[in-house]
């Protein structure tokens, strides 16, 4: 049975019950959740609800086919529709009056009503510079525009649109169907005109009737700084055409960010390696590094050690839409051992091991490691 209600329960009748017995329990019931009468959240759903069940039980053959394997046993093809019906001409064969605002109504409503156009993407390539500093690009957008040749109605330049004779201009058709509540009327778009209520007898030559044609559009984007690869910006409203006056849709435009020959971004910090000698970090120096902006001097301190990180200010990956906002610029010495030493090199650091002695010193654990170890990660 799945999650659906037993149809019986639905309409309050015992499983013998005849078939006068339900069709005056679907009239009560009817009556009673009619959401046009009906204001309870649930009124629609139980309305429902109480049409499907007596789909099925005011007919013998499903009724049988239900009584012995349930909802899955029974054919439904042939039920009408209720989704689509104009449920006011049903209110007005129950209760011998209209006024009611029907679903059909809402439906028409809908269906005619403006809707957004689709959107767009594309994806363009930045260097790292780009991305950090921000750029104007020009891109081309591929989409629908008002066909220039019939101003966007589909009709060849000096025709005319005739009014449709199926639904008389409508643009939908109604099924009447007579039950024993009155004329329960369905609603659907006219499938001779497609619900425009007009046919184009003398389509546009460019357009083929649809009034659009396919185009590609300039224009200059605007690209923040500080952007990142996979970053989207949003252009509004230069997607594709709302449909029925509708607003465009939107247009996306994926970033995809170049690397950099030297250096390397997390988040908002630029990041830097940098191989200085063996001599520079035992006696110190000043050497020049770059940046994005030219060149800077930093200072290497004496005794300097392997994986020392140097911070520049400022130097960094501005903050997207964040004037004057910008991450800093890391640099991470590396101390680079020579492989190959000449004479004189050899000779110098000879003399210098003499000094320094051979003993070696074995490392104690850190604090933190030990720490780790306890904390057991």
């Amino acid at each position: 049975m799945g999650n659906k209600r037993d149809y019986y329960e639905v309409l309050g009748i015992p499983k013998t019950a005849s078939q006068e017995e339900i069709k005056n329990a679907f009239r009560a019931l009817a009556r009673q959740y009619h959401p046009d009468v009906n204001k309870a959240h649930d009124a629609e759903e139980k309305f429902k609800e109480i049409n499907e069940a007596y789909g099925v039980l005011s007919d013998a053959e499903k009724r049988a086919a239900y009584d012995r394997y349930g909802p899955e046993g029974v054919n439904y093809q042939g039920m009408p529709d209720f989704s689509s019906m104009d449920l006011s001409d049903i209110l007005e064969g129950l209760f011998g009056f209209g006024g009611f605002s029907g679903m059909g109504g809402s439906a028409r409503r809908s269906r005619n009503a403006p809707r957004r156009g689709a959107d767009l993407s594309s994806r363009v390539r930045l260097s790292f510079e780009e991305a950090v500093f921000g750029v104007e690009k020009e891109i081309e957008i591929t989409r629908d525009e008002k066909c220039s040749t019939c101003g966007g109605t589909g009709v060849e330049p000096g025709k005319k649109a005739v009014t449709c004779g199926t639904c008389k201009g409508q643009g939908e058709v109604r099924q009447v169907h007579q039950t024993f509540l009155g004329s329960m009327v369905q609603v659907g778009p006219c499938p001779v005109c497609g619900g425009r209520g007009e046919i184009i007898e003398d389509p546009c030559h460019t357009c083929r009737g649809s009034g659009l044609e396919r185009r590609i559009i300039k224009r200059k984007i605007s690209i923040p700084a500080g952007v990142d690869n996979g970053n989207q910006v949003r252009v509004i409203g230069e997607g594709q055409p709302g449909i029925n006056g509708g607003p465009n849709g939107n247009f996306y435009l994926e970033l995809e960010v170049q690397p950099h020959r030297f250096f390397r971004r997390s988040g908002t910090d630029l990041l830097l390696d940098l191989d200085i000698n063996i001599a520079q970090a035992a006696l110190g120096d000043e050497i020049s590094i770059p940046t994005l902006e030219g060149s800077e001097k930093l200072r290497i301190p004496p005794g300097t050690q392997p994986g020392k990180v140097f911070k520049l200010k400022d130097k960094g990956i501005p903050l997207v839409n964040r004037q004057g906002s910008r991450g800093n610029q890391l640099v991470t010495v590396n101390v680079q051992i020579p492989t190959q030493l000449n004479a004189e090199q050899k000779q110098l650091l000879e003399s210098l091991g003499k000094t320094m002695g051979s003993e070696i010193k074995i490392q104690e654990r850190s604090f933190l490691d030990k720490l780790k170890d306890v904390l057991g990660g």
